[in-house]
This record gives structure tokens, C-alpha cells and sequence, in this order.
């Protein structure tokens, strides 16, 4: 069906961005300065108690400035891309509703690709095939099962780095499952409808990698400074882990806890996690500059958050 285009459809606001790139503060801002409910598309923040590490909001400002899915699931639980699509247009539906206007802030872009797109018909989760591929993983390394994907998804491997253990994972899962490439049966999604929403797409981009990088890494070494090694320690106390779960694949959780199993040295520690959270931002800015479409705004431009304020002023208003 058509939409009929006298029907004007209600405004969202999408705020993108690498990590560390100021997201969240220019969210609170555009939340002072309109009637707006911040929705997080954030693969990490939906976990309790995993707070320092992936720089969620302290609760008082959680307090006055409440994101929805945030805090939804515990450590031991996984979040699906298609949980999250369901949840985030139901979280949508309210805000407009209440006469509000929903702001999706994050920098998961699966989630933003699920949301706008929709999801193509995947065969689910098998822990019997993901096992056998975790022990050839740990006898031969994520390298050989990289090699392992490309001859049955040479497109897909094409696009992972070797050492993408949860990717990797799941292309290789899918083909064995289906028989068929994953990249294959993405290419055949039955895409569904798209959000009934008037979008404005904005990213925050830097124009210069080092002063990301020296942002991640300052933010990085603050969140030692603020015991992140104790939180994974409490979280280990608290719930049932494993290194395998998605909660600790998340950056910076996956190399806190091999200090913790004693497989890389404390003192490596600040180095790790710092490549690695680099290495996150460097795939989110890939995927907002090939992926999706959205206005960019430098990071370190001076007037950055006056000049989204007009842009989203002026959107509001038309």
C-alpha cells in the first residue's frame, strides 16, 4: 500500500556517532531544549549493572533524563537486532502518543539498519553448532574459522576482520544451518514496512582520528581510574558468565575479563582496551559513511551542538 502523501507523518530524531563522540551530551541538551524521549541504541547499555564500562549515564542523570532500553536485560541474557526493532518502535509509538518526539541515540548500527530496514529471515541460534565452532575456535583461533567462512561466504568473510569471534560465529552458524551464504539470504530479506516516522539522521563525526582516539583513550583510563575491573569482578559474583556471552564480548568487558582469568597480564590491560574501543569506532564510522545515510557534523567543530539545535529546530517545525 501507498502512503498517502497528504498524511504528514510524525518526526524522529536519529543522533549517531562512533564511541566517545559526544552523543549522549548532545543528547541531554536536545532533550532540555524540546519535548523529546531518548531511546538507546546501544548493544551494551541494555545490561544491569554493567554501568563504568560502557559509560552509561550515572543514575541521576538516568533519573532526569530516562532512556528507554536501557537497563532491560541482566549479563547473563542476550538482545537480539529484532528485539531491539520491536521494542524501539513500540518505545516510538508512546513517545508520539504523548504528543512527544522520540531521539534514538547510540552507535550500534545493526540496531539503526534493523529499525529502518527491517530483518531478513535468518535461521535462529543453535548452541550445539555455536559449541563445536567455539572448540575448533579455541584449538585453531578465530583465524582459521575466518578461513573456514570464506570458502562457504566469501562475501561476508570479506567484510570481518579475522579475529571477529561473534560475527564470524554467527556467519558461519548461518550457512551451516542453511546450507546457503549468509550474506545470500540478506540479500533476499523480505524487507519490512518502514517506520511510520518523518526521520532527521544525524551523525557526529570527527575530522580528525587522534582526537577521537585520544578521547577513547582518556575515557578509557578514567574508567579504570573508577574501578571498572572491580565492576566485572562483581558482576562475576553476582551472575553466571562466560567469556562467550554477549555482555562479555562487549569492549573492554572482553579484555577485563581475561585479566581476570589470568590470560592477558593486568598490566596490558589500559593498552587492550584502548585498540580495541579504536577499533569499534573506526567499524562505526565505516558504517555510517558506506551504510546509512545521515547530515554529519564534526565533532570537533566549536559550534556543533548550536548548529544541530537550529537543524533540529527547524526540522521540528516544518
Amino acid at each position: 500500500m501507498v502512503a498517502d502523501p497528504n498524511i504528514q507523518l510524525p518526526p524522529a530524531i536519529l543522533l549517531l556517532g562512533p564511541t566517545a563522540s559526544g552523543k549522549t551530551d548532545l543528547a541531554l541538551r536536545l532533550a532540555d531544549q524540546h519535548p523529546i524521549d531518548l531511546i538507546s541504541v546501544d548493544s551494551a547499555l541494555v545490561f544491569k549493572d554493567m554501568n563504568i564500562g560502557t559509560a552509561k549515564p550515572d543514575a541521576e542523570t538516568l533519573q532526569r533524563y530516562p532512556h528507554a532500553l536501557a537497563d532491560v536485560i541482566t549479563p547473563e541474557e542476550s538482545y537480539s537486532a529484532a528485539r531491539f526493532r520491536s521494542e524501539a518502535l513500540a518505545a516510538m509509538a508512546d513517545s508520539t502518543a504523548r504528543g512527544r518526539i522520540p531521539l534514538l541515540v547510540g552507535g550500534t548500527m545493526l540496531y539503526v539498519k534493523a529499525l529502518l530496514e527491517g530483518l531478513s529471515d535468518l535461521p535462529q541460534a543453535d548452541a550445539t553448532i555455536r559449541a563445536e565452532i567455539d572448540e575448533r575456535a579455541q584449538r585453531l583461533g578465530w583465524p582459521a574459522i575466518h578461513t573456514e567462512l570464506e570458502k562457504l561466504d566469501p562475501v561476508t568473510a570479506a567484510r570481518l576482520a579475522p579475529n571477529d569471534s561473534q560475527r564470524i560465529q554467527r556467519a558461519l552458524e548461518i550457512c551451516l544451518l542453511s546450507g546457503r551464504p549468509a550474506s545470500a539470504l540478506y540479500a533476499e530479506q523480505q524487507k519490512q514496512a518502514a517506520p511510520s516516522y518523518r526521520f532527521l539522521s544525524l551523525a557526529l563525526l570527527p575530522s580528525d582520528r587522534a582526537w577521537l582516539h585520544n578521547r577513547i583513550a582518556l575515557r578509557f583510563k578514567l574508567m579504570l581510574q573508577q574501578g571498572f575491573v572491580e565492576e566485572v569482578e562483581s558482576l562475576r559474583a553476582k551472575y553466571t558468565l562466560h567469556a562467550d556471552l554477549p555482555s562479555m564480548r562487549c569492549v573492554g568487558y572482553r579484555q577485563a575479563w581475561e585479566v581476570l582469568e589470568n590470560t592477558l597480564a593486568a598490566k596490558e590491560l589500559e593498552e587492550r582496551g584502548i585498540y580495541a574501543t579504536r577499533q569499534l569506532a573506526k567499524r562505526q564510522i565505516t558504517w555510517l559513511n558506506n551504510t546509512i545515510g545521515c547530515e554529519a557534523f564534526d565533532c570537533l567543530q566549536n559550534n556543533n551542538a548550536d548548529l544541530i539545535g537550529r537543524r533540529v529546530a527547524g526540522f521540528l517545525a516544518d
